[in-house]
């Protein structure tokens, strides 16, 4: 970001100053080039998403240009979290796919063996009909049972919706802080 025509390195970093002022943060400034750095920050510290960082001013043949780089663990989490989610659709594809062949096997063996359903001493007394052989619609519900990952591509999306939402969203308004800090 481009400095204003005729302020020095001295006077940016003095208006940037009362940024880094805040519960939680301890910064250091050498020469052109201030470090800092934020533990248990406060919700409404206006930088609390970024964890650490630099920002530098460098002599340019245009002018004097703050240079800065930010780090933010909550992005970060949103960056790795849809590959966590990921990592678990894919094991449940995999249990999915290991659990089929057992409910398979069980399903050949009870088409195999067409026996009679057994039927209670007090129904026989009164008179019930004998139970029905359960259909093949009722088999084909218990064999949708298996887990399915829907759930964790959900999460994932969400995850990965929040990371750029939130990368495109923070760098704009700490560029504009930077800017409203600098031009006051």
């Amino acid at each position: 970001m481009a400095l204003a025509s005729g302020q020095s390195a001295d006077e940016a970093m003095a208006r940037l100053g009362p940024l880094f002022r805040q519960a939680g943060t301890s910064h250091e400034r050498i020469g052109d080039t201030l470090t800092f750095s934020k533990k248990d920050q406060a919700a409404q510290d206006r930088m609390s998403i970024f964890d650490g960082g630099i920002l530098r001013i460098e002599r340019e043949p245009a002018g004097p240009v703050l240079r800065y780089c930010l780090t933010s663990r909550a992005l970060l989490f949103c960056f790795l979290a849809p590959l966590l989610f990921l990592s678990f659709a894919g094991l449940t594809i995999v249990a999915g796919k290991l659990a089929k062949p057992a409910a398979q096997e069980t399903v050949k063996k009870d088409d195999k063996k067409d026996k009679v359903l057994p039927q209670h001493w007090i129904d026989k007394a009164l008179g019930a009909p004998a139970p029905e052989k359960p259909k093949k619609d009722d088999k084909n519900k218990e064999d949708g049972k298996t887990p399915k990952p829907t759930a964790a591509y959900v999460f994932a999306g969400l995850f990965a919706a929040l990371y750029v939402v939130g990368r495109i969203l923070e760098g704009r308004l700490v560029k504009s802080l930077f800017r409203k800090s600098l031009l006051s």
